[in-house]
């Protein structure tokens, strides 16, 4: 796990994306890593922003969020996903930092944790849900609007093309993790407690009302056919 950055550090990232009225995506690099991250930042009803998976942008992009509404949220995803943590809060000191409970002891190695995603306010267009047979570890963000409904997830569901290279070959061929919406190896053999309670949760999120766009915290997003690619993935359980 890398140490997490005590320092805003800025690594090489694409510009925002908005893809709807409540929902924006930005993707960025990791130091030494083949791997892309993304961050995704959603609206509520109330105005306020939910950063989930906060990666450091330059002034100019988080000027743009910032111009957006205020950072009300900041969704540390699970305790792997703690690069930028400390940073975020200490440029957003008023934001709550929460986590999914089983997260939290290690979350809060680097960052004081105000709650869990059940202490996440409700809201009628950003929901959080903790997903069932993962012992608490992950959790979904879901945005619902009138443009549709998005899903954004953490490691639960990759969705990376296969790359060259030996980092390649790992990904492909060790970690599972590339080839399309797919379960990566490494999440069903440290994450996964309970297959069925997760399949049957995936599915459930598969046919959620007005579904149209799926978002995963590496690499790229579905838009369209989103329980399609949930499906997909599901099937490599």
């Amino acid at each position: 796990m890398a140490k997490a950055h005590d320092t805003w550090k800025v690594l090489p990232h694409m510009p925002i994306e908005r893809l709807t009225d409540h929902v924006w995506r930005v993707q960025g690099s990791l130091e030494n890593m083949a791997l892309r991250r993304v961050m995704t930042v959603a609206k509520r009803g109330d105005g306020g922003l939910v950063i989930h998976n906060g990666i450091c942008l330059d002034d100019a992009a988080m000027a743009e969020i910032d111009a957006w509404g205020p950072v009300r949220y900041i969704l540390i995803p699970n305790a792997y996903h703690r690069l930028d943590a400390k940073v975020f809060k200490d440029r957003y000191p008023d934001a709550e930092v929460l986590c999914p409970a089983g997260g939290r002891a290690k979350v809060a190695e680097v960052v004081a944790v105000d709650g869990t995603y059940a202490d996440y306010p409700a809201d009628a267009v950003v929901s959080l849900e903790t997903l069932a047979g993962v012992g608490e570890a992950e959790g979904v963000m879901i945005v619902r609007e009138s443009a549709g409904t998005t899903v954004v997830f953490n490691d639960a569901v990759f969705n990376m093309p296969h790359a060259k290279g030996l980092a390649g070959l790992i990904f492909r061929y060790v970690t599972t993790s590339t080839g399309g919406p797919r379960i990566s190896r490494l999440f069903r053999l440290f994450v996964i407690k309970d297959k069925a309670a997760l399949r049957e949760h995936l599915l459930r999120l598969a046919d959620l009302e007005g579904l149209n766009r799926m978002i995963v915290s590496h690499h790229r997003m579905v838009e369209g056919d989103a329980a399609a690619a949930i499906r997909t993935a599901v099937g490599h359980l």
